[in-house]
């Protein structure tokens, strides 16, 4: 076993790590760039290490910084969290070429399974059933046009070398596939350095179920179950649940040893997790493996009772994978909820700044992964979650509710965050019946986009407007506030000593 492993990486995923090391008694080494010397990880993590300025390209994704705070630590192996350098096979092959531990799978099937047009190549070949669309990346106009036209409109213009949904453009007809080609390149190209593209056929409204598989390094390899994750804006999840509402046994059973078929076809281990689309005539097909650690791994921990994070490190210890399939089940139902640092009310812009006050969701079957603290100042530099709020329940009903009431509990002052937004997410009436497809956002809240923010503004300047007429109306001495040069006493001024977060 380790004795020291090093975080690659920063906020609740840090924290994440950092206390499944302690519980494992294992050494942790944090890492952090200039933004963020007074993050939480930093102050949790037995060591930390200072690599670099804010940018991530100069800290967070410099590998020679992070293997060398490795080496200087002592750490014999390295967590790579998920983002950043998580998916990154050349920085997996230069851990094993200096010699330390890279907690993931291994360099050649990061390869194989990060090349989306290789991937599907070796999934086609294994039986596994997968979109149709182009087998390989094109190399002229001429080609993808003849492509689109094959497959049939609409078709999905999709990066070769990631996801996150980076490079994806939806193309309705002929006329817009040049636009989407060119900018579908030139985002790829910025987010993975490849600008590489090909073209798949858009499954209109489709449910997105991801299945969680682990694996040792002898090719033993189980599926924990899958988690729904159709709850997306812009192609980024922000609410998973497990089970699917979606699945009954036998079509769970169906997917969960395809995931298995399709790891053992990418000579995959660690942990990892199979994508699938689910159409309306319940088929799925073969969408991505996404070979790290998800964002929503808690779902399948509180579900399954297995610790994700602990098997990542045993089984990167060349330890043997002690779980049987016939030994997992599913019990209950959790619902994990993405808590970003973004206002619904103006088209979710980042919301960066200091946290004045912090209340976290406390009960039974509430569990909050954050990376944050009453004080902290959310940087500009980085994705903008701050938290996971997750709950459990003996049903999927009761985790609604729960989730719900969770939500109401989970103040956070000082910045803007989603959770008034995914309150009223779980709160409707599509998605409490389980009918959620990745359409969803977009059909049932555009409300919560651009335009909110500006009839907010113009409410609260309309109701300044009358309070400050109404206080100015000569004669009206019962009103709280200020009336011409005469100050009346306010609640502000009669609390007498008082403070919000920090120090009086």
């Amino acid at each position: 076993m380790f004795r020291k492993i090093l975080i690659a990486n920063r906020g609740e995923i840090a924290v994440r790590v950092i206390r499944a090391c302690r519980e494992m008694g294992i050494g942790s080494v944090a890492v952090y760039s200039e933004a963020d010397a007074a993050s939480l990880h930093v102050q949790l993590a037995d060591e930390a290490v200072a690599i670099g300025p804010a940018p991530a390209a100069e800290s967070y994704l410099d590998m020679k910084r992070i293997l060398a705070a490795a080496q200087a630590a002592g750490a014999e192996a390295i967590h790579p969290g998920y983002g950043f350098l998580a998916e990154n096979a050349a920085f997996a092959r230069l851990c094993e070429k200096k010699g330390v531990q890279f907690i993931g799978p291994n360099s050649a099937a990061l390869e194989l399974v990060g090349d989306k047009v290789r991937a599907r190549q070796t999934m086609d070949k294994a039986g596994v059933p997968i979109i149709p669309g182009m087998k390989s990346v094109a190399a002229s106009p001429d080609e993808f046009q003849a492509a689109a036209r094959d497959l049939g409109y609409p078709v999905m213009v999709k990066a070769s070398a990631g996801g996150g949904g980076k490079g994806m453009r939806v193309v309705g007809a002929e006329a817009g596939l040049a636009v989407a080609l060119e900018s579908g390149r030139r985002e790829a190209k910025s987010a993975f350095g490849d600008d590489s593209v090909y073209l798949e056929k858009c499954i209109e409204e489709p449910r997105h179920v991801e299945v969680q598989v682990l694996a040792d390094n002898r090719g033993h390899t189980v599926h924990l179950f899958e988690r729904e994750c159709s709850i997306q804006r812009r192609h980024q999840k922000i609410l998973e649940e497990s089970p699917s509402p979606a699945l009954d046994p036998a079509l769970r059973a169906r997917m969960g040893e395809t995931a298995v078929r399709a790891m053992r076809a990418a000579g995959y281990n660690n942990a990892g997790t199979v994508e699938f689309l689910l159409d309306r005539e319940r088929h799925f097909y073969f969408l991505e493996v996404n070979a790290r650690l998800q964002v929503e791994h808690p779902v399948t921990e509180l579900t399954t009772g297995v610790d994700l994070v602990r098997q990542q490190i045993l089984i990167a210890s060349d330890a043997d994978l002690s779980i049987r399939q016939e030994d997992l089940s599913q019990r209950g139902h959790a619902v994990e909820c993405r808590i970003y640092a973004e206002d619904p009310k103006m088209n979710f812009l980042p919301s960066a700044g200091r946290i004045a006050y912090l209340r976290e969701p406390r009960g039974p079957g509430i569990r909050f992964d954050s990376g944050i603290y009453e004080g902290f100042e959310v940087p500009v530099y980085y994705d903008p979650i701050l938290a996971k709020l997750i709950v459990w329940a003996e049903d999927r009903e009761s985790a609604c509710r729960r989730m719900a009431a969770a939500l109401d509990d989970c103040v956070i002052l000082g910045i803007h965050t989603t959770a008034g937004f995914l309150k009223d997410v779980v709160g409707h009436p599509e998605f409490r019946a389980g009918r959620a497809t990745t359409s969803f956002i977009g059909k049932y809240f555009p409300s919560w986009g651009a335009g909110e923010g500006e009839d907010e503004r113009r409410r609260l300047a309309l109701a300044a407007v009358a309070y400050d007429s109404l206080v100015q109306r000569p004669g009206r001495k019962d009103i709280p506030g200020r009336a011409g040069n005469r100050t009346i006493a306010t609640p502000w001024a009669t609390l007498g000593r008082w403070r919000m977060g920090g120090k009086t």
